[in-house]
C-alpha cells in the first residue's frame, strides 16, 4: 500500500517532508506526486473559500498505479455546506483525503508563527483524514489521532499516532 501526498498549490518542501516522514511510519511507503494548482472553479465566491468536497472529488480523479491512498494538501480555507469550515475531509473507506493547512497556521488568528506548532498540527491531521480512508471512525479518546477535532484546542489537546483500540481497527 503506497500513500501518495499530493500538493495543491504552493506547499513548503518542510511540510511535505515531514509529512512524508510521519506517514512513512505509520502507513509504509509514502511519496510525494506530482503538484497540481487548486482549480478556481471550487472557489465559492459567497463564501471567500474553497469547498473541500470538490477538492476531494478532484483528488479522486487522479488514478494512480495499485493499491493506494492519496492525501492532498492544500493552503486555502476549505468548507463543507454545513460546516463554516474543516480541517480536512475524506472519502470515509474510499482512497483519498484532504487537509488545509490555512487554519492551522497561528497567523490566521492573528498570533506569531510557531512553526513547531504548525508542523505538529498538521501531521495529526493528515493521519487523522487518512485514518478516515483506511475505514476509521472518530474516537472517543481524547488522546487519539482519530478523536475528531471540533476547535484547534482539540488539535492540540490530541497525539500524532493511534490509540490501542483504533490501530487494529485499521483496513490496509
Amino acid at each position: 500500500m503506497n500513500i501518495y501526498l499530493k500538493p495543491l498549490g504552493k506547499i513548503e518542501e518542510q511540510v511535505l517532508d515531514i509529512v512524508k516522514q510521519h506517514l512513512s511510519r505509520i502507513f509504509g511507503d509514502t511519496v510525494v506526486s506530482p503538484g497540481d494548482q487548486v482549480p478556481v472553479s471550487v472557489f465559492n465566491d459567497r463564501r471567500s473559500q474553497y469547498n473541500a468536497e470538490s477538492i476531494l472529488n478532484l483528488l479522486k480523479s487522479h488514478k494512480m498505479p495499485g493499491r493506494y491512498k492519496m492525501l492532498g494538501i492544500v493552503n486555502v480555507d476549505m468548507y463543507v455546506p454545513e460546516l463554516n469550515y474543516v480541517f480536512g475531509l475524506a472519502d470515509t473507506n474510499g482512497y483519498c483525503a484532504v487537509i488545509s493547512l490555512i487554519r492551522l497556521r497561528q497567523e490566521f488568528y492573528g498570533l506569531p508563527p510557531d512553526m513547531q506548532l504548525f508542523l505538529d498540527r498538521v501531521v495529526k491531521e493528515a493521519t487523522h483524514e487518512l485514518g478516515h480512508a483506511f475505514g476509521l471512525e472518530h474516537c472517543d479518546n481524547n488522546k487519539c489521532v482519530m478523536h475528531f477535532s471540533n476547535s484547534l484546542q482539540d488539535t492540540d489537546i490530541k497525539g500524532n499516532v493511534f490509540c490501542q483500540n483504533c490501530r487494529p481497527k485499521l483496513i490496509f
